[in-house]
């Protein structure tokens, strides 16, 4: 389940995320007093970020590239619940994600280090060319994304306006 992400002032520490989990989880439980359910995502990790998926459609929410990302965790105290900070490219401020996951926080951060250490494998192996490669794909894949954004709203723009010509069209007819 993700709790969300809230803004942080640090880019990493257990404070830090020990004080955005205690908040998410309090939003939590006025969300579900007010008959709202905590929303299920499905996360893709690669040494490329963390995707973070409706399970549903599979429409990226989220995609934190791993070069953004400062600091990942699983909380010690809750086994349930693990957290990364990302800094957001288009605000620049930091962001902690926190999700609840009944049987796999841990692994789920160990995961997310083993993306990491590929990673830095990959960089040295290419000789740090391959940071100008990733760059340019996490652009394009935004770029994917406004595009898909501008190719629905338009979808809905000829949807209504058909419907708009059929309601004229039958107004007009005897």
């Amino acid at each position: 389940q993700f709790l969300g992400s809230t803004e942080v002032e640090q880019p990493k520490g257990t404070e830090v995320v020990r004080d955005a989990v205690r908040k998410l989880k309090f939003a939590r439980h006025i969300k579900k007093s007010e008959g709202q359910k905590t929303p299920k995502v499905e996360l893709q990790i690669s040494i490329y970020g963390v995707k973070i998926l409706d399970p549903k459609t599979k429409e990226v929410q989220h995609n934190c590239q791993l070069h953004r990302i400062s600091f990942c965790a699983d909380d010690k105290t809750d086994k349930r619940i693990f957290t990364f900070i990302c800094k957001d490219s288009e605000s620049n401020k930091h962001l902690c994600y926190v999700f609840d996951s009944e049987k796999c926080a841990e692994e789920i951060t160990l995961t997310i280090g083993q993306a990491f250490d590929l990673a830095y494998r990959k960089f040295l192996e290419s000789g740090g060319k391959d940071v100008e490669t990733r760059k340019q794909i996490a652009g394009l894949q935004k770029r994917i994304q406004e595009l898909e954004t501008e190719n629905t709203e338009l979808k809905n723009k000829v949807q209504d306006l058909e419907n708009q010509l059929r309601i004229t069209q039958a107004h007009a007819s005897p």
